[in-house]
């Protein structure tokens, strides 16, 4: 099992790895809103390989018609949990590992620890910029996802993340959970139409992995 999050995260929110936290929709952090929705699609190693393809090559953003620009790899350095001895004291000589990097079968770059980028949302005769880093991935035998966080400029202010699951009855399903709120005075007089615009690309995150949106 690999599970690490990234160290130095210059977002504009405390909570790092917050969407983890199992009970996220009834203790988020203070003064964000949370959100989980979870969709079914499909079953089976092929689908599971398909859509984790997709997913960790920005495809849920990129097939809900978001353009995913000025990516930029980082450091790669992660952070995996603090490993204590049998006495429950920190081991010492601990290290945090580089990210290796993976590709997929034609050579895109997968999502790795420490990665930004900027997403450029259509928003009517509009677009919006929100420049976002990764700050932890999940990288097991049948979960694979990551999360996001905002960094400055973005309209908001929290946590996103997308996991793939594959479940002991064969079934694929994707999990999107986060928590926000405005970033400046300006989005919190907006926040309406942030929450609708909010609720508007997570329906469309819902299908970009589906084989009928895929399709």
């Amino acid at each position: 099992m690999r599970r690490s999050t990234f160290t130095d995260a210059a977002v504009t929110y405390a909570a790092i790895g917050g969407t983890l936290a199992p009970d996220l929709m009834r203790y988020p952090p203070k003064g964000h809103r949370p959100l989980e929705r979870t969709v079914r699609l499909g079953s089976g190693e092929e689908r599971f390989r398909v859509a984790t393809t997709a997913l960790m090559t920005w495809g849920i953003q990129r097939g809900s018609g978001i353009d995913v620009t000025d990516l930029d790899a980082g450091t790669g350095v992660q952070y995996t949990g603090i490993v204590f001895t049998e006495e429950g004291t920190p081991a010492a000589n601990q290290e945090h590992p580089v990210n290796e990097a993976t590709f997929a079968d034609d050579g895109t770059p997968f999502i790795s620890n420490g990665m930004t980028a900027v997403l450029k949302i259509p928003n009517g005769p509009f677009t919006v910029e929100a420049p976002v880093r990764v700050v932890y991935v999940i990288d097991e035998a049948d979960k694979i996802g990551f999360a996001y966080g905002t960094m400055r400029g973005h309209p908001q202010n929290g946590e996103e993340c997308f996991i793939v699951d594959r479940r002991p009855d064969d079934s694929v399903w994707l999990t999107i959970r986060s928590f926000s709120r405005p970033s400046t005075w300006y989005y919190r007089l907006a926040w309406p139409f942030l929450r609708f615009q909010q609720e508007r690309y997570t329906r469309r995150y819902l299908l970009a992995l589906h084989p009928v949106g895929m399709g």
